[in-house]
């Protein structure tokens, strides 16, 4: 019978849900499985933040229905954030809104903002719910490129002149996931020009802002003078402070949207657990050095996995930023596809990536590795991929690794 719901023949299958099914029934089956497919960080938040989780929740009046838009303290907290990390002023009453995850925040701004028929623009290969969230709010997409080069915008421009009707939202993300792209401010100063000039609301999702290699720090596109009369950006506490399954995120930005948001979120939820929201106070005015040692053992693990997995035959681009690195499948398979290489890499290497094209038709040909695992099991995974990729006659004396 479901599939007679409007909203649900809306949604494509959810292509990594395979590879996921077969992750579970591997493990069930007392398999060892390496698993580098879904961004789940194995890291636990700093100790000052569970303790202060165990205070509030001691707390006879903490376990009532807690605020929707967020306790003031937080909202002021992440206004804090801003300001400290990026220079940016946010009125916590106006321009912030607390949300479960920036899963959830989006996927309720789309609620907000859409009404069926319009014209979404959104990043192709992009994090699912850039697409699905607005796809299940009624609206069409309409994709342009992840990469943002010259092609980003004549993409832009040629969709603004041949769609009808004109495309209301853009979405950016960056540093991308899936592809681990980075964006400087350039490139959010010519953004919001182009979207004052197009009349386009443009959400940007900034979960990955701690975590940048090489000693370049991400911006904000709120730090373009003028960027909160078009734009919110959303963050997440989920990969910065190891607090993926607290589900705590935030929405900044242009009061109108900021707004709507507030008012959609309050016919559907009433705010977090109070406990939690206390906690990540804790973790935003607390001591921020698990943010700096988070991101250099992400950068450790990624020097290792590229290290290794170029030794294995596979050789990775370094992602400049994310927990993530986009690997283009190895030459010699390349001819599988990205969804049928994941389940081989599964089976025969007891290793699990996310297929590319899970994340758009654009990422064919690519998988999504998450640095998820300590450096030990990301060099077992290599080995792993090493004994698959030989036994394809991948490592023959024409393919020549070392080790």
């Amino acid at each position: 019978m479901s599939d007679e719901f409007y909203r649900i023949k809306r949604l494509p299958p959810y292509v990594i849900a395979e590879v996921n099914a077969m992750r579970a029934a591997a493990r069930a089956g007392g398999e060892d499985i390496i698993d580098l497919g879904m961004g789940n960080p194995d890291l636990p938040p700093p100790p000052h933040v569970i303790d202060k989780l165990c205070e509030v929740a001691r707390k006879p009046d903490a376990h009532g229905y807690s605020a929707s838009k967020g306790i003031p303290g937080l909202r002021k907290a992440q206004a804090n954030y801003y300001a400290r990390r990026f220079n940016v002023e946010l009125d916590p009453d106006t321009e912030v809104v607390v949300t479960m995850g920036s899963k959830e925040g989006l996927s309720s701004l789309a609620n907000a903002i859409t009404a069926p028929g319009d014209v979404v623009l959104a990043p192709n290969p992009s994090y699912p719910i850039h697409t699905f969230g607005f796809i299940i709010a009624g609206a069409t997409i309409r994709s342009v490129p992840t990469t943002p080069d010259e092609e980003y915008w004549r993409a832009l421009d040629r969709a603004m002149a041949f769609t009808v009707p004109k495309p209301s939202v853009l979405v950016v993300g960056y540093p991308s996931n899936p592809t681990a792209e980075v964006v400087d401010l350039a490139f959010y100063e010519r953004l919001v020009a182009w979207a004052k000039e197009n009349k386009v609301w443009v959400l940007s999702d900034l979960a990955y802002s701690e975590l940048y290699y090489d000693g370049c720090p991400t911006p904000s596109i709120l730090q373009v003078p003028g960027a909160k009369d078009v734009a919110v950006e959303f963050t997440s506490m989920s990969k910065t402070y190891s607090m993926a399954g607290w589900r705590m995120g935030f929405a900044v930005g242009n009061t109108q949207l900021i707004a709507a948001l507030t008012r959609v979120k309050s016919y559907l939820d009433y705010g977090a657990f109070t406990p939690i929201q206390a906690a990540a106070c804790a973790a935003l005015n607390g001591p921020q050095d698990i943010v700096a040692s988070n991101r250099a053992l992400y950068h450790k693990r990624r020097d290792v996995m590229v290290e290794a997995f170029g030794r294995a035959g596979w050789d990775i681009p370094p992602p400049r930023a994310s927990m993530f690195a986009w690997a283009p499948l190895p030459p010699a398979l390349a001819h599988m596809g990205s969804l049928e290489f994941s389940k081989q890499l599964l089976t025969h290497a007891k290793v699990a990536v996310a297929p590319g094209v899970g994340y758009g038709e654009d990422g064919e040909g690519y998988v999504r590795i998450a640095m998820v695992e300590n450096e030990q099991r990301l060099r077992q995974a290599a080995r792993n991929v090493k004994r698959y990729l030989t036994s394809m006659g991948v490592n023959t004396p024409g393919h020549a690794v070392n080790g």
